[in-house]
């Protein structure tokens, strides 16, 4: 019997548009491309599409006008598909089923709090019309590995199966890089930017002093899913490096990191948390609870089930950028180990209200998430390699402080509109929170468009923004824009046989596309509110 894994074999496509990854913005990406007539391939490095709603396990974190505007169209269906697939598949109470804004989870940090499984279910839905008709091909566990230039041109990428080892060429006419850290720009040579920029390379009042710090990025967290059965035990088998994350303080904290005490990220003032709702300290459960069981028939659900994306499992004792392959493999695992210790503790010693300590009912659910040992498939990266574009948003864009007129920058070339805070944690050079209001703001066409290369664009955080406005530009239905923008501008760009620089700057091409945008339900500017 022929061995795949030891006599790999190499592949060709040809599609118009070629995705490579397929997370939130890379799914967008590819589903605006396919929508608008094109062959489309898309890869994954995991076995879920949906990035940060699925693989990385992070409930959307979303402004809070977002059920009425403020997001694109196919987001917003993306959004009353999980709705319609709880009331349609799940035994919700009466009550809830007939809550229009009903939110599966009622967490603290969204008004849409769901399970990866639902998000999954329901982008697969979107897609299937272009998958059936075989416009879209997605090819998951395929990981990229190399990519081919012709000077200013991508020609083709290579991605190797993760699963027989099969070696796999895309050829297209576009590449779009939606991989979670901007994999392909280094590959391809393209100019990019990491970490934070300095005072004096951007003038943002937040930028750090002196030199720039090219590996200093926000840190990066394994999410995983636990549910509370009371009177069980649930508790794991003791962590590897449990010991070391048990004593662990880094210098800005105020107390070790397993702990209950924590900063508001605004202020940097100590803030105490608990688990539970019940006191007036914040409940770490409630935050990014997933599934409420009290929407559900009684005994369904045996407990309530939250996602662990906390400030006590953030890692930001190295990056996974631009470093060697034994150190990104390091900095993973010890990811993982702080995250299955944050769980130990919980499980084992965490001070309870009523003077004991543990709670070992809390139970570890592999099944939510997909994976054998219980966390995320992916880690949720909040920072990525980022272009060098024809504009760089900064802060003086968008920040409320930078702006007297309490408006953000206008950019004639609005390819949509976003909102959230400029929120950035702890960084791997031992940096604090860095987070500061800032405006409704519009995602420029030129921060979409490297400086150089004609026909490989980014597709998510790898726009041309800064570290400090990663920070707003890099959450869930600002990168689906991102990337369902890409999608559109690629395609338009095939029709017309002109390169995306000059979609922005022929005014009559960028008007056309503006207006084809529009058409697809991609809002360009905030609406102008008046006081009744």
């Amino acid at each position: 019997m022929l061995n795949r894994k030891s006599n790999p074999h190499t592949h060709n496509h040809q599609a118009d548009i070629v995705v490579i990854g397929g997370g939130t913005g890379g799914y967008a990406a590819a589903l605006a491309a396919a929508k608008s007539g094109k062959r489309v391939i898309m890869t994954e490095e995991t076995d879920w599409i949906g990035g940060q709603l699925t693989s990385q396990a992070v409930p959307p974190d979303e402004h809070p006008w977002i059920e009425q505007f403020g997001c694109t169209r196919s987001y917003r269906q993306f959004r009353e598909g999980v709705r319609d697939y709880y009331r349609s598949h799940f035994p919700l109470t009466s009550e809830a089923r007939s809550r229009t804004l009903l939110n599966p989870g009622n967490g603290g940090v969204s008004r849409l709090c769901h399970e990866p499984r639902v998000a999954l279910a329901v982008l697969q839905d979107m897609l299937a019309p272009y998958v059936n008709s075989g416009r879209l091909q997605i090819l998951t566990r395929h990981r990229l590995e190399s990519v081919s230039v012709d000077g200013d041109d991508v020609r083709s990428v290579t991605v190797r199966n993760l699963t027989s080892g099969d070696s796999v060429t895309l050829h297209a006419a576009y590449f779009l890089d939606a991989t979670e850290c901007g994999d392909a720009l280094p590959l391809a040579g393209a100019e990019y930017v990491t970490g934070a920029e300095s005072k004096s390379q951007t003038g943002e009042p937040n930028a750090v002093e002196g030199d720039a710090l090219p590996q200093d990025m926000q840190g990066f967290t394994y999410c995983f899913a636990m549910d509370y059965i009371e009177g069980e035990d649930h508790t794991i088998a003791r962590p590897e490096r449990y010991d070391f994350w048990k004593a662990y303080k880094a210098d800005f904290w105020p107390d070790r990191l397993l702990s209950w005490s924590g900063v508001r990220p605004s202020t940097l003032e100590h803030v105490s948390y608990e688990l539970f709702e019940g006191t007036d300290k914040y409940s770490l459960f409630f935050y990014r609870r997933i599934i409420d069981s009290r929407n559900f028939e009684e005994g369904f659900y045996p407990g309530d089930i939250t996602l662990v994306n906390w400030p006590q499992n953030d890692y930001w004792l190295g990056s996974v950028i631009d470093v060697s392959a034994e150190d990104r493999e390091q900095h993973l695992w010890d990811a993982k180990q702080l995250s299955l210790s944050l769980l130990y503790w919980l499980q084992t010693e965490a001070p309870r209200p009523d003077g004991g300590q543990g709670y070992p009912g809390l139970r570890l659910r592999p099944d939510i998430v997909g994976t054998d040992d219980g966390l995320a498939m992916y880690p949720y990266i909040r920072e990525s390699r980022r272009i060098k574009a024809e504009f760089t948003v900064l802060e003086q864009h968008v920040s409320t402080a930078c702006r007297p007129d309490g408006k953000a920058e206008q950019f004639h070339d609005s390819v949509g509109i976003g909102c959230y805070r400029i929120d950035l944690h702890p960084s791997t050079g031992n940096r604090h929170y860095i987070d500061v209001s800032s405006l409704p703001f519009q995602i420029p066409l030129g921060s979409l468009i490297p400086i150089r290369m004609n026909n490989l664009l980014p597709a998510c955080k790898n726009l041309g923004v800064t570290h400090i406005t990663n920070g707003c530009y890099r959450l869930h239905p600002v990168e689906w824009n991102i990337g369902e923008a890409v999608g559109f501008l690629a395609s338009r760009c095939i029709d017309r046989g002109i390169l995306p620089r000059e979609v922005r700057n022929e005014a009559s091409e960028l008007r056309t596309f503006q207006n084809m945008l529009e058409s697809y339900g991609i809002e360009l500017a905030w609406p102008t509110i008046r006081p009744v």
